[in-house]
């Protein structure tokens, strides 16, 4: 049998190396990652990595028996799933928690084997339930029968489920790849945004707005009328690496100015911010805390159960890109609930005005409160004992959806755990070049090796001094 000339066994190994890339055999990003964030940044060092890695695995044993619940199957027999939120026994499922249980699997891979199966059921559940203004978006709310809500609203989308959900899918990409199953993890993650960005973000204020719900009756809210909760400033900074829109760098230097702006205006010496804003005038866009039951209840305007999350929105941008902005704000908070509390988390209250009083000073401990700020002591050295101390606070708690959602998304963060799906960079040509001349050089036989570049010039086929 005659050798392969050197160009086709070349040739095979070139192909072959592409489609082992294009059809990764399992999680190409297994938990745990141990991801190391920028300079000047603290882990909790009195508990060891691997007891690290194990209260997160621990916490999402509890999280995936409590809250995954089964929603039968698609037309192919793949199942799928749910969030089960359970409010006032009220049983229903939410974009927001569809977002949640999603980012949760696809971080999980490698710790849990059916991850993958989980997070595609999570988002056939979600797609099977489109928006009814735009239809690339999700359902804010589907209960267990799935039947249409008679408040056409909950059948429209909301910012933090739809954006949620995208970056879960360009996880999702990352970690099993676009190529090689049910679902083109990529291509859904790029029509999702593409929807985000043209019925979910402001013409005007670049700022995301509550959903894609808006009417003309609904004359209060609007592009001017934010929920500080979406500040995910580390999501979009991803968004815009992804899909090499500057759209939403656009986006990102808006919701940072607005913290900013909420910060030095009505929080300066805590840095909380309000669940929702609001613009002074129909003329003057300039943010203020929302009325009392703007849109939720009558905390709208002060540091509640959705301003809660912002420590950890922010504090994740700071963590992973060295962002002055998101690091000072983050940091100003976890400076202020230290201080305030004398390092204790107990001490925690179920809200606060913007000064930093509590709104109800009987409320008892919640997870919500603790380890979003967290994620923000970590970014001071000085603050080792205020984030050991509500690590241990909410490791090991159980207080509903809600609050074990973001606290275990929280303790991913703070273990050393939450990555983000960047694009791999392409070779460079000199790379390519590299690659290619150690591929011909493993064909041509350690002879190349022992004699010395110019020794390989010499064999090669094409020398002109053979």
């Amino acid at each position: 049998m005659h050798a392969s000339p050197w160009w086709l066994a070349l040739g095979a190994l070139v192909a072959g190396a592409n489609i082992a890339t294009a059809a990764p055999a399992g999680p190409q990003r297994p938990f745990p990652q141990h991801v190391s964030y920028v300079a000047g940044t603290i882990l909790p060092k009195h508990r060891t990595r691997v007891e690290l890695d194990a209260d997160v695995v621990a916490a999402w044993t509890r999280w995936k028996a409590q809250y995954i619940a089964s929603a039968g199957v698609e037309l192919d027999g793949r199942p799928r799933f749910r969030v089960q939120v359970i409010f006032n026994g009220v049983d229903r499922s939410i974009a927001e928690g569809q977002g949640y249980g999603m980012l949760l699997a696809a971080f999980l891979a490698g710790a849990d084997a059916d991850a993958r199966m989980i997070f595609d059921g999570l988002f056939e559940f979600s797609a099977d339930h489109p928006s009814l203004v735009d239809p690339r978006l999700f359902d804010f709310e589907i209960p267990p029968d799935e039947a249409p809500n008679p408040d056409p609203t909950r059948d429209a989308s909301t910012f933090d489920g739809d954006a949620d959900i995208a970056y879960a899918l360009l996880l999702a990409d990352r970690q099993w790849g676009s190529n090689a199953g049910a679902i083109d993890y990529r291509a859904r993650a790029l029509d999702v945004l593409a929807g985000i960005l043209d019925s979910e973000i402001g013409p005007a204020s670049r700022l995301p707005m509550l959903g894609d719900w808006f009417t003309t009756s609904e004359p209060l809210y609007s592009e001017w009328t934010p929920r500080t909760s979406d500040f995910m400033s580390g999501h979009f900074r991803v968004f815009a690496a992804v899909t090499g829109d500057p759209a939403w760098t656009g986006v990102r230097d808006a919701v940072l100015a607005a913290t900013s702006s909420l910060q030095e205006n009505f929080a300066p010496t805590t840095g909380l911010l309000p669940d929702f804003a609001e613009p002074n005038s129909a003329i003057d866009p300039t943010l203020h805390p929302a009325r009392p039951n703007f849109l939720e209840s009558p905390n709208d305007g002060a540091y509640f159960f959705n301003a809660g999350r912002v420590p950890w929105r922010l504090g994740v941008d700071a963590l992973l890109s060295g962002n002055e902005s998101a690091w000072n704000s983050a940091l100003m908070i976890a400076f202020w609930a230290n201080a305030a509390h004398q390092g204790n988390p107990n001490l925690l209250h179920e809200g606060y005005d913007l000064l930093g009083l509590p709104l109800d000073a009987a409320s008892g401990f919640n997870s919500l409160f603790a380890a979003p700020i967290g994620v923000a002591a970590m970014l001071a050295s000085e603050l080792q004992p205020w984030l050991e101390a509500l690590y241990d606070s909410v490791r090991d708690t159980n207080q509903g959806y809600y609050e074990d959602s973001v606290t275990l998304l929280s303790m991913l963060v703070m273990t050393g755990n939450w990555w983000e799906p960047l694009p791999v960079p392409e070779p460079s040509a000199l790379v390519q070049g590299v690659v290619v001349l150690v591929a011909f050089a493993s064909l041509r036989g350690l002879r190349c090796w022992s004699v010395g570049a110019l020794g390989c010039l010499r064999s090669a086929p094409w020398s002109p001094v053979r």
